[in-house]
């Protein structure tokens, strides 16, 4: 339920921002937010994150979808018990969809986030994108966490979770005297 949650949430929001982007600003406008740093500028991508694969949106169509079926068949594989994980999943799908709807529509990407710092100028991207790195980082903390703390359990030998005794198990060390 949290990872459908956080979906719909994450699609929410970022479609009103782009919509909003979209109605405020003629294309290539821009408008400095903090001075020397952070714009909002209106941009259309063709393509993937960084701009890579420009022209190619049938093709990341068919890739959006087909992580989207992976992501579902093998969800209970994916994820775990804790939330972690699941709010990883969650900013995944949100990402993956918002940036979809656009695809599907348009045949391109709102893009508006654009930070730069002197001369170094960070692509320009959305809120679906933030979600999709934001949630590749999760996955990859949680999942690093999970394996550390089940190294250390097994090294103690202790149930390192529940999947390893049942859902009636508990992870909890045995007493020691």
């Amino acid at each position: 339920m949290l990872v459908l949650a956080l979906t719909a949430a994450i699609v929410i929001v970022d479609q009103w921002s782009k919509l909003l982007v979209r109605q405020k600003f003629f294309l290539g406008e821009s408008a400095s937010i903090i001075p020397g740093y952070f714009n909002f500028t209106y941009l259309r991508n063709t393509g993937a994150v960084w701009g890579i694969f420009q022209h190619q949106n049938e093709w990341l169509v068919l890739l959006s979808l087909v992580v989207l079926v992976l992501m579902a068949v093998f969800y209970r594989w994916l994820v775990n018990e804790g939330g972690g994980q699941q709010v990883a999943i969650g900013c995944l799908t949100g990402g993956i969809v918002g940036n979809l709807i656009d695809r599907l529509k348009y045949g391109w990407v709102t893009d508006f986030l654009d930070f730069h710092i002197a001369a170094f100028h960070w692509p320009a991207f959305n809120l679906a994108d933030a979600a999709i790195c934001t949630g590749v980082g999760i996955y990859v903390i949680a999942t690093l966490s999970r394996a550390t703390r089940d190294r250390y359990s097994a090294r103690r030998g202790w149930p390192a979770s529940k999947t390893q005794l049942g859902d009636e198990a508990h992870a909890v060390p045995p007493a020691t005297l």
